[in-house]
């Protein structure tokens, strides 16, 4: 391999110019990696996932003024660990952990360190994936560091060694339909790992001295706006506490002082604090009028990487503007005290759903679902809004499991996240809690809860596919079991009498039997459909088993069952 323009090592703010340019790029063809999804669900599919996620990070590194790599690895990968949504964007969250790692005190870095550093994430990602599934962005990236690593031991050159990385990634995306046969079956390959190609994609132009991509914006004003913005956009323009100071301090080593002491500490003196312990660093973000106390309190646990304090009453002045950014607002983070044993946390769409489990004892219900998974950041903020020393987790949903997990270290307070895949799934851990019961005894209780109840969804085709055998197109109901589909039908009426009865013949077959057969409304559902619906599933049922209505309100999906 060999290309005519040479870069020995990647320069700080190279590197921030070049995620900030590969998230812009997602998110212009994020609908295009939407559409290679081979379920037709409407979701929160992989390629909004990422783009979102990356975004958290390019709004933090438009901040940076001169960066160096290793101060650009860690802010993006600080920030897309609390932005990532969905499994593939906490898995591209993942890839810049081993970035931040890999490039830690670094002031620029050659082929070798860029390799070595992917190759970090790689491992991280595989590891925080129980069941591995190869075919996908993790075989992608994986394959992508292997041709990295065996590059740059014959050039060390970076440009070199990222233009290998990218076409070993786009030949080993062209072979995830041989190793995932439902994509061969679609024509199509993987969308995460498409999402992956992408970003480093983009990241190779920026390298080789393209400009940052506008995405049909000013970029150069978009981030001239975000570095006037600072942290004053980001909360209340009624400004309490003067500076917001920041600061990272490398821990000495055999210094185990506990960070929460620091967190209680900076709660005296201020508000909005962020404290995130990292092995090896303390990251602090906090409003005060005393920032002098705050920097001698942080270095009881070891020698300051930077500072920052600013006076945001004189940015607010000089701004001119209250309160718009680009992308999302930072939502408001209200941390409570612990003061109860236990709390929970439960994810759901739909005001019904959230008052369902409000009615369950939930403290917490974070508005999200299939439609818009929340990211680690929302669930985060929840658990700290719970004021219990536990909080259980109640993902509800497959592709958001993962972002609750990554939100446990992060969390000032034990949590256990158990993973429920449905909302029927959540529904029945919280029935089974028990109050009286150790941690580990409801846990136990909880799963079995929610592994005997069979969860059924009905919904709609977002987009033609051809999918398990089934000729789809868009508009057709689509009737599922277990997140797998079954069926599909032209009528949601039809459909969802059907699925009750194959769902309840399932069970016989298993030798399962079933009391109560629970009908979760949607917001597309009248109250009349549903109790007709109802009526129609208890005559196929019997009166031995009792059907019930619920009107949950979810967007998207017309109805969820529940049998148990």
């Amino acid at each position: 391999m060999s290309r005519e323009v040479m870069l020995p090592v990647i320069q700080g703010k190279t590197l921030r110019d070049a995620v900030i340019s590969a998230s812009n790029r997602l998110n212009s063809v994020k609908q295009e990696v939407d559409a290679l999804n081979v379920f037709p669900v409407p979701d929160g599919d992989t390629g909004t996932n990422m783009s979102m996620t990356i975004a958290a990070g390019a709004r933090e590194l438009a901040r940076l003024e001169d960066p160096t790599v290793g101060q650009v690895a860690t802010t993006a990968s600080a920030a897309l660990l609390r932005g990532a949504r969905g499994n593939s964007g906490v898995i591209l969250s993942l890839l810049f952990r081993g970035f931040a790692k890999g490039l830690k005190d670094m002031e620029s870095a050659d082929g070798v360190a860029l390799a070595a550093a992917l190759t970090l994430g790689v491992e991280a990602a595989y590891k925080a994936v129980m069941k591995p599934t190869e075919g996908t962005i993790l075989t992608v990236a994986r394959e992508a560091a292997e041709k990295g690593t065996a590059a740059a031991a014959e050039n060390p050159d970076a440009l070199f060694v990222w233009d290998a990385i990218c076409t070993e990634a786009d030949a080993s995306l062209a072979r995830t339909p041989d190793l995932l046969p439902a994509l061969k079956k679609a024509g199509v390959v993987d969308a995460g790992g498409k999402g992956f190609c992408v970003v480093i994609h983009e990241m190779q132009a920026v390298f080789g001295g393209a400009p940052i991509f506008a995405d049909g914006a000013d970029t150069a004003a978009m981030q001239k706006q975000v570095k006037k913005e600072s942290v004053v956009g980001s909360f209340d323009a009624e400004i309490t506490f003067t500076y917001c100071t920041e600061f990272i301090v490398a821990r000495d080593k055999g210094n185990d002082r506990d960070p929460l002491l620091l967190r209680a500490y900076l709660e005296s003196i201020g508000d909005c604090v962020v404290v995130v312990d990292d092995d090896d660093i303390v990251k602090v973000h906090v409003h005060t009028n005393a920032p002098g106390n705050a920097l001698q309190e942080g270095l009881k646990y070891g020698q300051f990487e930077t500072v920052k304090v600013e006076n945001m009453r004189l940015q607010h002045e000089n701004a001119g503007w209250v309160g718009e950014t680009q992308g999302e607002q930072v939502p408001e983070h209200t941390r409570v005290e612990p003061e109860k044993p236990y709390g929970f946390v439960a994810v759901a769409a739909g005001d019904g759903l959230a008052e369902l489990f409000r009615d369950l004892g939930c403290d917490q219900v974070v508005s999200g679902g299939q439609t818009m998974n929340p990211s680690t950041d929302d669930i985060l903020h929840a658990i700290e809004a719970t004021p219990a020393k536990l909080v259980y987790v109640l993902p509800n949903n497959k592709n958001i499991i993962l972002a609750a997990e990554q939100a446990v270290p992060l969390a000032d307070r034990t949590v256990r996240v158990l993973p429920t895949r449905t909302v029927p799934q959540g529904i029945s851990s919280m029935l089974a809690f028990d109050p009286e019961a150790g941690v580990e005894e409801n846990l136990v209780a909880m799963r079995q809860a929610y592994e005997a109840v069979s969860s059924g969804a009905l919904t709609f085709a977002a987009r033609d596919s051809d999918f398990e055998g089934h000729d789809i197109h868009e508009g057709d109901i689509l009737a599922m079991e277990e997140g797998k589909l079954s069926f599909v039908d032209s009528s949601v009426e039809h459909a969802v009498v059907k699925l009750a009865k194959t769902m309840l013949n399932a069970r016989r077959l298993a030798g399962k039997e079933t009391g109560f057969i629970t009908l979760i409304a949607g917001s597309d559902v009248t109250e009349e459909a549903a109790n007709t619906a109802a009526a129609a599933i208890q005559e196929k049922a019997g009166n031995r088993i009792e059907v019930t209505v619920v009107p949950g309100g979810q967007p998207v999906y017309y109805y969820f069952l529940s049998l148990e």
